[in-house]
């Protein structure tokens, strides 16, 4: 049988009234953050449900012994956050898996390590999914390092009909958690309606006043995803 991509958007009233924060363009930069770091939490919060390896253990309780399970701290986290604009979902990841280990990375995957711990459980956090090209990019650089199926999943605010279906096609193993899928796609790559150029309103930056943005490792809407 046939592997096929699962997108998941969860029925959450706090995800659905963020993503509302972010799609507003009167929304300032500072609330725009908020809501990027808010998503971020419940999001995580969703993709760990049935996703964290847990354990049994012995608990002297208050009126006699008793049993119960925690996170097994023998499986690592890594938690990736995709430069620059993948660090507002992060923002609200950490409050989740503070124990996590994070590594910044590109979206071509140049800052990755050679290899990775086979036992270790991988979450990419990116903006948003336009395209869906340069979050393909990464994943091939993982699947390099042997991280695909089970022990990889990615956090996005928003997705593209488009890039899901590009991502289908070439990482049909991969789940991904996001507050909704948009059906438009510019011809420039932009998500329609949006929430807009995750970059540029979440640092409160003017992307045109600054040089070429064609080397930085950003994943945004001036760089689709």
């Amino acid at each position: 049988m046939g592997m096929t991509l699962r997108v998941v958007v969860p029925p959450h009233p706090l995800i659905g009234h963020w993503l509302s924060v972010l799609r507003d363009r009167s929304t300032p930069p500072a609330l725009y953050a908020t809501a990027t770091l808010e998503l971020g939490r419940w999001l995580t919060y969703e993709a760990l449900r049935d996703w964290l390896p847990q354990r049994t253990i012995p608990i002297p309780g208050c009126q006699g012994d008793t049993e119960g399970s925690i996170v097994d701290p023998a499986v690592p986290i890594l938690a990736l956050p995709v430069l620059r604009a993948g660090l507002g979902l992060w923002d609200g990841a950490r409050a989740v898996i503070p124990a996590a280990r994070v590594l910044h990375v590109d979206r071509h995957g140049r800052t990755l390590p050679d290899s990775i711990e086979t036992r270790c459980g991988v979450l990419v956090f990116t903006p948003e999914i336009a395209s869906g090209d340069s979050l393909a990019n990464l994943l091939d650089a993982l699947a390099q390092r042997s991280v695909t199926g089970e022990r990889l999943r990615v956090i996005t605010a928003l997705a593209s009909s488009a890039g899901l279906k590009l991502l289908g096609e070439r990482c049909p193993t991969l789940t991904i958690y996001t507050a909704c899928i948009d059906a438009g796609l510019s011809p420039s790559s932009a998500i329609d309606p949006g929430i807009g150029n995750v970059e540029e309103r979440l640092f409160g930056i003017s992307l045109q006043a600054r040089p070429s943005s064609g080397d930085l490792p950003v994943d945004s809407a001036v760089a689709p995803a």
